[in-house]
């Protein structure tokens, strides 16, 4: 009998799971995913010259979403998956690899391939034997179809190769906390991480699970708990499980918790999928020993982020080691590789890795920061000898330990650019030091950076760097040590209006200066007196301070330390009105920077002579004087003293009646004074543009040539 054969239908397989309840923002994720993901294949051809027998419309479609554990790459992957069901009307397949999983080893390919086989409706007699076939047969089968394959938590390329589709038509989302280099290069995966959520979209998380009403009772909370997340999607689901489970709680509570107990509270004892340390500790389980104890190390070295040549020094391995080790950890999303070479952490994988640092020998771990800190203080005092060559330098810090080499700094503009960027890791590195007590480095790295914390008016940083330097003084045997801690606390609390801690310091450092007959201490303690004399309005006994630095380095005969006290008595007198006093000492300073080529000093020195120009009516002098002293701070980043030369400038211009040139530069003056946090200075220039017009005397904020 002839018939027809009924033709059956192919399932069409449904095993996305359902989409996150609690999935908020990622616009901007989700617009990238639609890009990669939604491009015809003859919108992205192969480029000319291409080697590759696969024509472009023959490209799999593949996104894989990177990120450390607990970033949401699955809800992203199914949020964009179920915003376009209406794709894939010959199904969607999606399965769980279990390449990071707290229980179980990856799902071999042969374990997915035959579950995709069962889901396409194969019978399991017809399902071959060996890998290669399966994977032949699922192609086969998924050929010409319009469908969605989800491969979720993948370990490496090799799980995947398997489960790719063969057909343009099919779309591929792989979720991984690898990036899976091979699967980039050999089947053109575009790659996307996923960051943290921004402030916004995390409020609107942690709206969503607490309640918008509840969320805008204590909107304060909600910011702290946010900046104590750090935007980081699981630990915001477990605070908000954390105040969902305790609705009597105010939330601020909460986030006093979190902020006291750290990871404790974002860790669960019977739920490790609940447990942020827990799925963070899944990325290390492929990971080497050796890369494990530079993640451990990484959270313990200070500052903010880290370098290369850092980690060099805190590991003590080879270069080329390390460079592998930081490369594994970006891989596995445990580090990040920022611009210019720089390498962070966030915050909250940061603090899991201190807490593995803990299971590190204790000697292990000292050694490392021992070897960090000698890195960056001689790094660091290299870089000042080339900010300031011709500064006294009372002792040289200690040799570095073994196999620790400063980074190389070729001259003065590297220098400042180093000292910026690192700045706030020498800032830690002090602080590291001080828990160590190893106090000379303290000391030191205070030394070290005061030229350029004065430069840079960064004085509130060189407040703390200087009491950290007293109290690290105590513990050392040099006398002459201790007195200059105190003598350069003294000068910073002078510039920051602290008067009395300024003149206690100063006094103590004098003491000891005159108790050890330490003829140079007591010298640069006068001159630190002048000015912070200065500074409390006494400007006579200013002067007298001024002369008896001068008496003291002449006696010493160092015609560099002669020339800052030279001007500064030339500076006081001026202020006093003894300008035939004040120019011959002035003078006298110029011409002696100027033979030791000490361009810090002969630009003090011209500040004054512009001063002392104005107040004898040369107004055109003066103003080329302080034009001539501005390009010299500038060319040495010293913007704390061009902020001062730049309000004396306008004093000549205005009253040469060029009120355009006046208000350049005090405008310029009161921001730079804004930026450094010098209100008082601020002010009083706010006041002069405002009075521009009118009869106006200049006054100088603070001691020219305070340079010891």
């Amino acid at each position: 009998m002839r018939g027809t054969a009924t033709k059956m239908e192919k399932p069409v397989p449904r095993q996305l799971p359902a989409l996150p309840r609690w999935f908020t923002g990622r616009d901007a994720e989700l617009a990238r995913l639609d890009q990669a993901l939604t491009t015809e294949p003859e919108e992205d051809p192969l480029p000319r010259g291409s080697s590759s027998g696969t024509p472009a419309s023959a490209t799999v479609m593949i996104s894989a979403i990177g990120g450390a554990g607990g970033t949401g790459k699955t809800w992203l992957a199914l949020a964009w998956a179920h915003h376009h069901l209406d794709r894939f009307a010959d199904g969607q397949l999606f399965v769980d690899l279990r390449g990071f999983s707290p229980t179980q080893e990856p799902m071999a390919s042969e374990v997915a391939v035959r579950g995709f086989l069962d889901a396409l409706g194969i019978d399991s007699g017809r399902i071959p034997a060996d890998l290669d076939a399966q994977a032949a047969l699922y192609r086969t089968l998924v050929a010409g179809r319009r469908m969605l394959i989800v491969l979720d938590n993948a370990a490496t390329a090799d799980q995947i190769v398997p489960l790719l589709p063969g057909s343009p038509t099919c779309t591929v989302l792989v979720t991984g906390r690898t990036r899976l280099a091979s699967l980039i290069d050999r089947h053109g995966t575009r790659h996307l991480t996923l960051d943290v959520l921004d402030r916004t979209e995390a409020r609107a998380l942690l709206a969503a699970r607490l309640g918008a009403s509840r969320a805008a009772a204590e909107p304060a909370a909600v910011d702290e708990l946010v900046e104590l997340c750090g935007g980081y999607p699981l630990a915001l689901s477990i605070a908000a499980r954390n105040a969902a489970t305790r609705p009597g709680l105010p939330l601020a509570e909460v986030a006093g918790e979190l902020r006291e107990l750290g990871l404790q509270v974002l860790d669960h004892d019977s739920d490790p999928a609940a447990s942020l340390p827990t799925v963070l500790s899944w990325s290390l389980r492929r990971l080497t020993d050796e890369q494990r104890t530079v993640f451990a190390l990484l959270g313990i070295a200070p500052g903010p982020d880290t370098t290369l040549p850092a980690v060099i020094a805190l590991t003590g391995l080879p270069p080329a080691r390390a460079r592998k080790a930081l490369s594994a950890l970006e891989e596995a999303s445990l580090l990040e590789r920022r611009p210019h070479g720089r390498y962070a952490m966030h915050d909250l994988i940061r603090a899991y890795a201190t807490t593995t640092a803990h299971d590190l020998p204790g000697d292990l771990r000292e050694t490392a920061l021992v070897r960090v800190m000698d890195f960056h203080l001689h790094t660091a005092h290299a870089a000042d000898r080339l900010l300031d060559p011709h500064r006294h330098l009372l002792k040289a810090p200690d040799p570095p330990v073994a196999g620790v080499h400063p980074h190389p700094l070729p001259d003065a503009a590297a220098a400042i650019a180093w000292l910026e960027v690192e700045h706030a890791t020498l800032l830690a590195t002090q602080r590291a030091a001080v828990a160590l007590s190893r106090h000379h480095v303290v000391w030191h790295l205070a030394r070290t950076l005061d030229t350029f914390h004065l430069r840079r008016a960064l004085l509130r940083d060189a407040l703390a760097a200087w009491r950290a330097a007293v109290d690290a003084a105590a513990h050392l045997s040099d006398p002459a040590a201790r007195s200059l801690a105190h003598r350069f606390l003294g000068r910073v609390c002078s510039r920051l209006g602290l008067h009395e801690e300024a003149t206690c310091n100063l006094n103590r450092a004098i003491d000891l200066a005159k108790r050890h007959r330490d003829l140079t201490g007591q010298a640069h303690t006068h001159q630190a007196l002048a000015a912070a004399w200065e500074r409390r309005g006494d400007d006579r006994r200013a002067l007298d301070h001024a002369r008896h630095a001068l008496d003291l380095y002449r006696t010493l005969d160092h015609q560099e330390w002669e020339a800052d006290a030279l001007n500064l008595v030339g500076w006081y007198a001026a202020r006093l009105s003894e300008f035939d006093t004040a120019l011959d000492h002035c003078r006298g300073a110029l011409a002696l920077h100027r033979r030791h080529r000490h361009p810090d000093g002969e630009a003090a020195a011209l500040d004054s002579l512009g001063f002392i120009a104005h107040h004898t009516g040369e107004h055109w002098k003066a103003v080329k004087r302080y034009h001539r002293a501005l390009t010299i701070f500038r060319s040495l980043g010293n913007t704390y003293e061009v902020a001062d030369t730049l309000d004396h400038l306008g004093h000549p211009h205005a009253a040469l009646g060029q009120h355009d040139q006046a208000r350049k530069a005090w405008q310029e003056a009161l921001e730079l004074y804004r930026q450094q946090g010098r209100g008082d200075a601020a002010a009083r220039v706010r006041r002069q543009l405002d009075g521009l017009g009118s009869a106006m005397q200049s006054i100088r904020p603070s001691g020219a040539g305070e340079t010891t």
